[in-house]
């Protein structure tokens, strides 16, 4: 029997909490990690989630690669095999809900290190890394706009990680990384764009919020130290691919 939305949270934070008392850390990601943190329970975003995300650190791979088993999930064998330095995937047979895990470090269109960040929030990735993991998406659809508008309208910027948007964080990650920072402007712009579609579920007074706090990571942008490697990347621009190819994964 598939899960509904609410089942899958409860499951997700079964799932850290088991690992807590097996003394492994692991954190969501994606939808259900945007979710955890709308503390609004705006209307707006609420959706439906096909499968869970985690993160968990390099250094306890071998270490959850057994938990899983004991909390009844089976491995997707070949694809671990091939893959599980960076990303394995799991399944529990009864519901047939599926977990994708990215090992140390979340990687699509860009790359994203997480291995030392993950004690920073109990149930997710930190907020700045999330964000940063939905605005990596070169080819952004409805669903991740409204995830990376869901996090700006339900979390405050600021200069550390507890319940905030850590800009010192964005701007160290984008200033040693020309082209996450080049997807993440354009999909800030995407997301600016949409709140003037008429069809959100948003006030006046809401949409304003998210720009507002768009704009304070523009503001971060312009103002982050720019090394001469970063400059030079930034004459060249788009004439050069600067984002990962990504490859469907086999499910």
């Amino acid at each position: 029997m598939a899960m509904t939305s609410q089942d899958m949270l409860v499951e997700m934070k079964r799932l850290i909490e088991a690992a807590e008392a097996s003394h492994i850390q692991i954190r969501a990601i994606g939808g259900l990690a945007v979710q955890a943190h709308n503390k609004s329970n705006h209307p707006q975003f609420l959706r439906e989630f096909a499968d869970l995300d985690f993160v968990i650190a390099k250094k306890q791979r071998r270490e959850f690669e057994s938990f899983m088993s004991q909390v009844g999930y089976s491995p997707d064998k070949p694809f671990n095999v091939l893959n599980g330095a960076e990303r394995q995937i799991y399944s529990d047979p009864k519901t047939e809900t599926k977990i994708d895990v990215f090992v140390g470090d979340f990687e699509m269109c860009h790359k994203i290190s997480l291995e030392e960040r993950l004690k920073f929030d109990p149930v997710t990735i930190p907020l700045a890394e999330l964000l940063l993991s939905k605005a990596q998406i070169l080819e952004l659809n409805r669903k991740d706009a409204l995830d990376i508008t869901s996090i700006l309208f339900n979390n405050e910027t600021g200069n550390d990680d507890v319940e905030k948007i850590n800009l010192q964080v964005l701007a160290q990650l984008c200033s040693q990384d020309w082209g996450l920072y080049k997807t993440t402007s354009i999909n800030l712009g995407r997301v600016a764009e949409m709140m003037t579609q008429p069809d959100l579920i948003l006030s006046a007074d809401e949409r304003s919020l998210v720009l507002t706090r768009i704009e304070q990571i523009q503001r971060t942008f312009q103002q982050m130290p720019k090394s001469l490697a970063w400059q030079l990347r930034d004459r060249v621009g788009t004439r050069v691919k600067w984002y990962i190819e990504v490859e469907e994964v086999e499910r």
